[in-house]
């Protein structure tokens, strides 16, 4: 076990983990002063875990949201656990061959998402009474109101909202690690693991894009429903 932890760890991974760590600050709190009903604070997590393991992303996960919390925003602090598990799960689909190509990722934004959301409801509703900071509880306060219990209302606004963002979030990780030389790729403890399929690289990053602008468009349609209602 101890092995397995320490190769996902080399001296490329040292400089890459802050550098995704201030990915993940910084556009959450882009996300959060927008009041957006999506987070985008994993794309470094993910990017970490595609290249160089599910520990390494599991530690880039746990770090961002407590560096977040206890510097910038107390209320990041008590996400780290989901943190931690978006970081695993992203390694762990990586390593079963789910960041090699579009739609493989799109599969793994969903297998984390469900993971986020199973993880982040007994927090948003025990800490938070199911309200929390983020542009999302606008779906809940929603739910709420049209009868739902809060057990129902947290889990349904994550079953709608983790899927869009950690796709998105995937998506951008993958297109990223397609525009990385790949000498530089090569020098993490995984490149195996985000080779394109069919070597057509160039052409899944186009498709990575599309797919994040479609997502990107779906959630503002989404969020301008929930307020128009």
């Amino acid at each position: 076990m101890l092995e397995k932890i320490k190769n996902n760890f080399n001296t490329q991974t040292w400089v890459l983990i802050p550098i995704a760590i201030a990915i993940n600050i910084a556009m959450g709190q882009i996300v959060l002063v927008l009041r957006l009903p999506v987070y985008l604070d994993s794309i470094g997590t993910v990017l970490v875990a595609a290249l160089c393991g599910p520990w390494a992303g599991a530690l880039t996960g746990a770090l961002s949201n407590i560096i977040w919390g206890l510097a910038i925003d107390p209320n990041a602090l008590p996400w780290w656990p989901v943190a931690f598990f978006i970081g695993y799960m992203a390694g762990r689909m990586a390593q079963w061959g789910f960041f090699k190509s579009w739609w493989k990722v799109v599969v793994t934004g969903f297998v984390v998402a469900l993971t986020a959301a199973i993880v982040s409801t007994p927090i948003a509703v025990y800490l938070y009474g199911g309200i929390t900071a983020s542009g999302s509880s606008f779906i809940t306060a929603y739910l709420l109101q049209t009868g739902q219990g809060i057990w129902e209302a947290v889990f349904s606004t994550n079953f709608l909202v983790e899927p869009v963002d950690k796709i998105t979030t995937a998506m951008i990780a993958f297109a990223i690690v397609l525009g990385l030389p790949k000498r530089t790729i090569g020098g993490y403890p995984k490149p195996q693991q985000v080779e394109a399929e069919g070597g057509a690289g160039r052409t899944q990053m186009y498709i990575a894009v599309g797919v994040v602008v479609l997502l990107v468009l779906f959630a503002a349609f989404m969020l301008r429903n929930i307020l128009g209602g």
